[in-house]
């Protein structure tokens, strides 16, 4: 499943579905509107493996890596928010749920960073071409 912030805007939630990737939005399909951020790991926990997508920093720490779920920070303008969820859920590294869990991701246009569960140190992936 993935999530996405309702700090996702509208035209780029209509760009995903114009593209066929099957999201749900805080505020209008799950949780409600002005969720605070320590609400949404717990709502995470109850969700089936999400992939959770948020322009907030406060999201991209090692410490909030879990098993059943993955953390994806754009580090992007919100304009390209589309495209760049769209690139990630196309990597070959990130491109199945399983690959995923446990993970806490940056996205940028220079690559994606990120922290694995029980991992040591973060790595890094270029984009794929």
């Amino acid at each position: 499943m993935n999530l996405l912030d309702e700090n996702i805007p509208e035209d780029q939630r209509r760009l995903l579905r114009m593209r066929r990737v099957p999201f749900h939005h805080i505020s209008s399909d799950i949780g409600r509107e002005g969720m605070k951020d320590k609400e949404i790991i717990p709502l995470l926990h109850q969700l089936q493996r999400p992939t959770f997508f948020t322009f907030d920093f406060d999201f991209y720490k090692p410490r909030l890596r879990h098993a059943r779920y993955c953390l994806v920070l754009l580090s992007v303008e919100q304009s390209h928010a589309a495209d760049m969820m769209h690139r990630f859920l196309r990597h070959r590294e990130f491109d199945t749920q399983a690959k995923r869990m446990g993970s806490v991701v940056r996205v940028s246009f220079s690559g994606i960073t990120v922290w694995r569960l029980h991992a040591e140190h973060e790595m890094s992936f270029t984009w794929d071409y």
